[in-house]
């Protein structure tokens, strides 16, 4: 009896310290933004945004939006893209690619995650926010 609590003890511990190990969440992280050259499906390093803050309420609009479950074929390569980063380079993680497109309006941006299906169209006040903090400028000044 004596051995099996032992084991238990020892196997929670053990669990406890690889969970420790593996929990990645507060760990910082960064975005890479690229931006699209010519009218070709080519990128080159645009701006990469440390700021923590800025990186949360990044992360805290692409957790918002209500993703539309679909394949899209856009008429254009999108204008940006952009990843989050960890910025200890010791953690591996895949990285999620999002494109940015800006309408035809310059009043709304539209999102895809291509690897998942993933469309969504943002509404002027979130497609501003997302954009000033990607891009460094206010998406109504494009026009």
């Amino acid at each position: 009896m004596k051995n099996s609590k032992n084991l238990i003890t020892s196997l929670v511990l053990i669990l406890i310290f690889i969970a420790g190990c593996s929990d990645v969440r507060n760990e910082e992280q960064m975005i890479e933004v690229q931006m699209r050259i010519g009218d070709e499906n080519n990128y080159e390093d645009f701006k990469e945004i440390t700021d923590h803050e800025q990186v949360q309420k990044v992360q805290k609009i692409l957790d918002d939006i209500d993703w539309e479950n679909a394949k899209v074929d856009m008429a254009r390569p999108a204008d940006y893209i952009f990843y989050f980063q960890f910025k200890n380079p010791k953690i591996e993680a895949k990285a999620v690619l999002y494109e940015l497109w800006i309408s035809p309006n310059k009043d709304k941006v539209e999102l895809v995650i291509d690897a998942q299906s993933k469309y969504s169209q943002l509404d002027k006040k979130k497609s501003g926010e997302l954009f000033e903090i990607l891009i460094g400028e206010k998406l109504a000044d494009l026009k």
